[in-house]
C-alpha cells in the first residue's frame, strides 16, 4: 500500500483505506500546525507591543512563546512520522499494519492534546484582553 496515493478505490482493503485516511489526516494536522505557527507569531506580535503593559501580565506572552516552541516540536515530529509512513508499503502482514495504526493513534492523541492546550491558552488570552482595548472614535479624528 502506498501512502503517497491517497485516493480510495473500491478494491482497497479495509487496512488500505485506514492507512489512506490516516495519511490524509496527518497531512491535515501538519497544515493546521503550520497555521497555528502563523497565528502564534501574530499573537506574540500583539502581546509584544502596548498590550503587555495594558494586561500587566508577562505570562501570556511567555506562554505563547512556549506554545510556539511546542508547536514547532510537534510539527517536526509529524514531518518525521510522515516520512516514516512511506515504509508502510513494506508491510506484509496484519501485525505490521497494526503497528502503524497504533502508532497513528498515539500521534492523534498528542495532536489533539496540543490543540486543546492551545485553544485554552487563546481563551485565557482573549478573556484577559476583553475590555482592555479602547476603540477610537473616528468622528473626532482630524
Amino acid at each position: 500500500m502506498k501512502t503517497i496515493q491517497t485516493e480510495i478505490y473500491q478494491h482497497d482493503t479495509d487496512v488500505d483505506v485506514t492507512h489512506k485516511i490516516n495519511s490524509i489526516e496527518l497531512d491535515n494536522w501538519i497544515n493546521h500546525l503550520k497555521y497555528i505557527k502563523k497565528e502564534l507569531n501574530n499573537l506574540i506580535g500583539l502581546c509584544g507591543e502596548d498590550l503587555n503593559q495594558k494586561l500587566d501580565d508577562e505570562s501570556v506572552l511567555q506562554k505563547f512563546k512556549k506554545k510556539g516552541v511546542e508547536n514547532d516540536a510537534l510539527l517536526n515530529v509529524l514531518h518525521k512520522y510522515m516520512s516514516a509512513r512511506r515504509d508502510i508499503i513494506e508491510c506484509e502482514d496484519t501485525q505490521c499494519d497494526m503497528v502503524y495504526i497504533t502508532e497513528h493513534e498515539s500521534y492523534r492523541r498528542n495532536y489533539l492534546y496540543h490543540l486543546d492546550k492551545y485553544r485554552r491558552l487563546k481563551d485565557e488570552f482573549f478573556s484577559k484582553v476583553q475590555g482592555k482595548f479602547t476603540l477610537l472614535d473616528m468622528t473626532t479624528l482630524p
